[in-house]
């Protein structure tokens, strides 16, 4: 697929849910102060006339749980991630506990993930029958700090990967990380699950570790609905993966019914599949009015007493959460909600303190930077589908909480 992120004049606007889209802004004369708010929702996803007529005609040809349509999708989405080989499966927790399967966790062994996070990043780990050991985040950019997994690694003898997220559509810092696991000879496998086109040094997330994950739940980047995607340069990584979300048959053709090895039924449907194939054509544009979003927001919000997201020099921001942060957070939730603004808290409880971790070894560690961003996190509102008028209420909202206290 070509890329168009860097030449804006090649792409369309936007016509995303119930909003207009930051190609097609409501301009100021058009607002009138007298009219009602309409509520502006966190995630408005949307789906396009070409996906709706891509999944009758799929619906039409009879063939819905798998087959040629999931087979292009694996090799587009991987052609544009600059990767081998894809291999889709029915959700990004699925891509997740497939991919350590694929590249040889054993039972016991401990793999360094963050500890902020959406849960399944380390569930995946459990899952897997591996430890997940937390190191701490940066508390700029909300991923793991390699000098926090250095420190790990220097306390622990069982360390066998290390499972970095790229948060809120951040990359982490793939480059150290990547240092890291050579010298300690340790596999690499990207969270990618929110960062669908996000870039380090102009190479897409995705093309760093051994395997990278994705999720196309319906508020990220881009959707199938439900589904997840694996990508990979190693072979043997993608035909393990491709066995094991296919109940471990064996994949060389040989017989549909040989199985080679354990595995699950972690297969994409191909109506999942045509979805995902128009949206990855319209990723670009998805992307860039999410960035447009973002800079409409750090310009006019940069002198309020909250910390706005950061672009490390390298690194390609694609937003899938545009998160500010401050103490007063809850207080701030409060009167966005008053104003009908959505927003969301991600995450307020880190992981090592989730109930369904007071047995993991690693609970009881004291992570100060994770557990302080819980508590000061709030994301707005950044999606395709904001209208000026979207993004305006929210400014507006921010700007009146700060300044009439």
């Amino acid at each position: 697929m070509t890329d168009t992120e860097t030449n804006p004049e090649t792409e369309t606007s936007i016509d995303a849910g119930t909003g207009t889209g930051a190609g097609a802004d409501t301009t100021e004369a058009e607002i009138d102060p007298e009219q009602g708010a309409t509520p502006v929702p966190i995630a408005d996803p949307e789906l396009s006339t070409d996906a709706v007529q891509r999944v009758e005609s799929i619906l039409e040809d009879g063939r819905l749980a798998d087959g040629p349509e999931v087979r292009a999708f694996e090799e587009e989405f991987a052609a544009y991630c600059g990767t081998e080989t894809g291999v889709a499966t029915a959700n990004g927790t699925t891509a997740l506990h497939a991919a350590l399967e694929a590249v040889g966790l054993e039972e016991g062994e401990a793999v360094i993930t963050s500890p902020f996070s959406f849960v399944a990043s380390a569930n995946a780990i459990r899952l897997a029958g591996g430890k997940p050991v937390f190191a701490d985040i940066d508390p700029e950019t909300y991923t793991l700090d390699p000098a926090d997994v250095e420190r790990v690694l220097d306390e622990r003898d069982d360390i066998v990967g290390i499972l970095p997220v790229h948060l809120y559509g951040l990359p982490a810092d793939m480059p150290a990380l990547c240092d890291i696991a050579e010298a300690h000879d340790l596999f690499v496998i990207e969270d990618a699950c929110q960062a669908h086109g996000a870039k380090i040094d102009g190479g897409r997330v995705g093309e760093f570790g051994d395997a990278a994950c994705f999720s196309f739940y319906p508020t990220k980047n881009m959707t199938t609905g439900e589904g997840g995607m694996i990508v990979t340069d190693r072979d043997d990584v993608a035909d393990r993966a491709a066995s094991y979300v296919n109940h471990g048959r064996d994949m060389s053709g040989t017989g549909g019914y040989d199985h080679v090895a354990l595995g699950h039924n972690y297969r994409m449907t191909s109506v999942a599949a045509a979805i995902g194939r128009v949206q990855l054509e319209r990723i670009a544009e998805f992307n860039r009015a999410r960035r447009e979003n973002a800079a409409f927001y750090d310009e006019r919000l940069a002198d309020l007493p909250l910390e706005t997201p950061t672009e490390p020099t390298g690194s390609r921001h694609v937003y899938h959460q545009y998160t500010v942060r401050t103490d007063d957070r809850d207080a701030l939730e409060e009167t966005l909600s008053e104003r009908d603004v959505g927003t969301g808290i991600y995450y307020e409880t880190p992981i090592h303190r989730q109930p369904a971790y007071e047995t993991v070894s690693t609970a009881a560690a004291s992570l100060p930077a994770a557990e302080r961003a819980g508590d000061e996190v709030l994301s707005l509102p950044v999606h395709p589908g904001l209208s000026e008028r979207d993004r305006r209420t929210v400014v507006e909202a921010v700007r009146d909480h700060f300044t009439t206290q």
